[in-house]
C-alpha cells in the first residue's frame, strides 16, 4: 500500500520513543549508577539513553585509551619519591615507536655523568598524540599506560598541552582502577619473569659453586 513504509518507519520511531521513557522510569532511582549506565549503554539495551554530561559521566570500557601516563609504585604525594619509584627506565622505545613523534625525554645522570635508568624529563604533546597506544604496547617495563582521562581541553597550548613528567606520573593504584584485568595479567607476567630471573641466577650460582668445588678437589 502506498505510504505504508512511512507508517512502519514512524511506528519504529514511536516504539523507541515510548520504550525510552519506560526504561527511564523503571531505573529512575538508580539511573546514574554504574550498573544501570552499563546496561543502558550496552548494544542490546532498549530505548535511547542520554547522559546528562557533565553531571553524569559515561562508563568507559577498560580498553578505552586516551593520553598515556607514567606509572610509579609510590602511592603518596611526595613528588621526589614519585620520581624515584617510577617504572620508566628512559629506554626511549616509546619515543621511537610513536608515529606522531609527540614523546621526548631526557635521561637522568649521576654527578659523574654516568647515565641512570630513569627519566629526568619526560614530555608528551597532547595536540600531536593520536592515542594509538603504541607506546604502551611496546613498553617492556609496563611503565606507560593509556589513561581514561579525556577532559583535557584548555585555552593555553604552550602551557597546558605539553604534559611534563610531574603531570604524567600517576600511582599504580590508578592503573589498577582503570584497567583491572590488564593490571592483573601484567602483574602476573612480571611476577613470573622475576621468578624465572631468580631461578636462572640461582642455577648460575650453583654451577659456579660446583666449578669452584671441582677445581678445589683437583688441587
Amino acid at each position: 500500500m502506498l505510504g505504508w513504509g512511512i507508517v512502519k518507519g514512524l511506528g519504529v520511531t514511536l516504539r523507541h520513543f515510548v520504550t525510552t521513557y519506560v526504561e527511564d522510569l523503571k531505573y529512575y532511582p538508580q539511573r546514574a549508577t554504574k550498573s544501570v549506565m552499563e546496561y543502558r549503554m550496552a548494544p542490546g539495551s532498549k530505548g535511547i539513553y542520554t547522559i546528562q554530561y557533565p553531571e553524569e559521566k559515561p562508563v568507559l570500557p577498560e580498553r578505552f585509551r586516551f593520553l598515556p601516563f607514567l606509572v610509579t609504585d609510590y602511592e603518596g604525594d611526595d613528588l621526589q619519591k614519585r620520581h624515584d619509584e617510577a617504572r620508566c627506565t628512559s629506554c626511549g622505545i616509546c619515543a621511537k615507536v610513536c608515529p606522531a613523534q609527540c614523546i621526548w625525554m631526557v635521561r637522568d645522570t649521576k654527578p659523574d655523568g654516568k647515565p641512570l635508568p630513569r627519566s629526568k624529563e619526560f614530555y608528551i604533546d597532547v595536540d600531536m598524540c593520536m592515542n594509538c597506544g603504541y607506546c604502551a604496547e611496546f613498553c617492556p617495563f609496563d611503565s606507560i599506560i593509556m589513561d581514561h582521562d579525556y577532559a583535557l581541553a584548555d585555552y593555553e597550548r604552550d602551557v597546558a598541552h605539553i604534559h611534563n613528567i610531574d603531570r604524567l606520573l600517576k600511582p599504580a593504584s590508578h592503573y589498577k582502577e582503570i584497567r583491572p584485568a590488564q593490571y592483573v595479567q601484567r602483574e602476573e607476567e612480571r611476577r613470573l619473569a622475576e621468578e624465572e630471573k631468580k631461578r636462572k641466577a640461582e642455577e648460575k650460582a650453583k654451577r659456579m659453586a660446583a666449578k669452584k668445588a671441582a677445581a678445589a678437589a683437583r688441587k
